[in-house]
Formats: structure tokens, C-alpha cells, sequence
């Protein structure tokens, strides 16, 4: 291998060992905060469209299940049970051609709790850490967002 390629080749070696970490570590992450979840008293499918309404405004039932991930059946079922519990409601758009969902203040609160949960689990967790390492931390999530704006 010529000198010229190593160093490109370490680079994507870096690169790709990079990534790989940080996906684990993100899934790893995930999984753990989302135990606080639980004292929601909704699921993780319902709390995550509920996060879309509330971070993201107001949404078709398409838009939702695009953002979630899911089909526009499996969305409205989903829905039927944030409306049932008070969290969402649909209204109609401004040109009254179609219907919007968004959520309720209920929702928000709901939503607003279950995030307040899962940071203070986070800081618990990082309490031991050193300020040199929180700050460390801070610009790990940092580069992180910047990484996730690339996407």
C-alpha cells in the first residue's frame, strides 16, 4: 500500500470505527431513558408521535407516520389513542382542506415531564463525572447535532 492511500484509509478506518461507536453508544442511550418512559402512562409509539406535535408543530396524519417511520394505518391508530387520552386532537388547516393534528396543552405537559424525567436520569448518571468530562461531554453532543444536521 503506498504511503499516498494510508493515511486515506486510516482516515476511513477512523471515520467508520467513529460511527460505529457513536450508533452504539446512541441506541445504548436510547434504550436506558427510555425506562423513565414507562411513568408516562402511554407507549413509546404514542410518546414519540406526541414528540413530533410538540418539537415539530402540527402535522397530517401522513406527515406524522412519515416522520415516525410507520404507515398511515398504524399512525391512525396511534393517533385514536393520543385523542382518547386528551394528548392530541385534530383540527382543521387554515385552508380547511385538511385535517391537522396537534397536540393538546395536556399533551405538551405529558411530553414536557416524560423529557424532564429522562434528563435528570442522564444527569444522575454523568454526577460522577469530572467538570472537565461534562464539558467534554457537552461538545460531544455538539459535534453530534452538527453530524446529525449533515444527515
Amino acid at each position: 500500500m503506498s504511503t499516498k492511500t494510508q493515511p486515506r484509509a486510516s482516515r476511513t478506518n477512523d471515520l467508520v470505527d467513529a460511527a460505529g461507536r457513536l450508533h452504539s453508544a446512541a441506541i445504548h442511550l436510547l434504550r436506558a431513558v427510555r425506562s423513565r418512559d414507562r411513568s408516562s402512562g402511554i407507549g413509546p409509539a404514542q410518546l414519540s408521535a406526541l414528540s413530533v406535535l410538540v418539537f415539530a408543530g402540527d402535522r397530517s396524519l401522513r406527515e406524522l407516520a412519515d416522520a415516525e417511520q410507520v404507515r398511515p394505518p398504524t399512525m391512525s391508530r396511534i393517533v385514536r389513542g393520543l385523542e382518547r387520552a386528551g394528548l392530541a386532537r385534530r383540527r382543521k388547516s387554515a385552508d380547511k382542506r385538511r385535517i391537522n393534528l396537534t397536540a393538546t396543552p395536556k399533551g405538551v405537559k405529558l411530553l414536557s415531564q416524560a423529557q424532564k424525567r429522562r434528563i435528570h436520569m442522564l444527569a444522575a448518571a454523568l454526577s460522577s463525572f469530572t467538570a472537565r468530562d461534562v464539558q467534554r461531554i457537552r461538545r460531544v453532543a455538539e459535534l453530534t447535532e452538527r453530524a446529525i444536521r449533515g444527515l
